[in-house]
């Protein structure tokens, strides 16, 4: 791979019949690419936990994801109501989602955290009222 890959994706809020398609057709698509399990791995997390926040919390958003032979970057990008408080979501455990949402088994309140850990690079802005912007890098060792 020589090229970068740049793959979108549309995130509907709400459609837990789709949610983790984005995450799932990465992890293919990197497979295909032979790279290294563990980096597939890392990406598949980080980028699935960030698609199930998109889901639950936001209003509808665009993932993009950048794939390229020193790193995988995932940019994901939503409207929404915003995080008033990064420092506090951050924390494992903290969550916003509603009961309904818990009770199909989401809202544990990992979502953040899981993305930071298995990210190698980690960014958050956020705006109350407007909406929500993760970046997050896997770097791809070189042989």
């Amino acid at each position: 791979m020589n090229e970068k890959i740049v793959l979108r994706y549309e995130v509907d809020p709400n459609d837990f019949t789709r949610a983790g398609e984005a995450s799932s057709n990465v992890k293919r698509r990197l497979k295909l690419l032979g790279v290294d399990p563990d980096i597939v791995r890392k990406v598949a997390i980080s980028l699935y936990e960030g698609e199930i926040n998109m889901v639950i919390h936001s209003y509808g958003g665009i993932i993009e994801v950048i794939i390229s032979p020193e790193e995988i970057e995932m940019i994901l990008t939503d409207k929404g109501p915003g995080i008033e408080d990064i420092e506090l979501a951050m924390q494992a455990g903290y969550s916003t989602a509603p009961d309904n949402i818990r009770n199909l088994g989401f809202g544990a309140g990992m979502g953040l955290p899981n993305m930071k850990k298995y990210s190698d690079e980690f960014n958050i802005e956020s705006t109350v009222g407007v909406g929500t912007t993760v970046k997050m890098k896997v770097f791809i060792p070189k042989e």
